[in-house]
């Protein structure tokens, strides 16, 4: 568990810091949304966010919210 807001912010920018648009942009100069595979930053925050506030894995499913 995560004990202080400090912490949280690092977490969330770590989640961040992975998304394929960050990935892409640092790496290539450009952002393909075709070719993401791990979500863009905001996705991962959200996703990261979904399963700190419920403490619930199951909340956490990506795969039905696309289908």
């Amino acid at each position: 568990m995560l004990d202080n807001p400090a912490e949280l912010d690092e977490a969330i920018k770590a989640a961040e810091g992975v998304g394929d648009d960050r990935i892409q942009q640092r790496s290539q100069g450009r952002i393909d949304p075709e070719s993401w595979t791990h979500g863009s930053a905001e996705q991962r925050k959200s996703w990261f966010l979904t399963g700190f506030n419920s403490q619930d894995p199951t909340q956490c499913d990506t795969f039905t919210e696309v289908l």
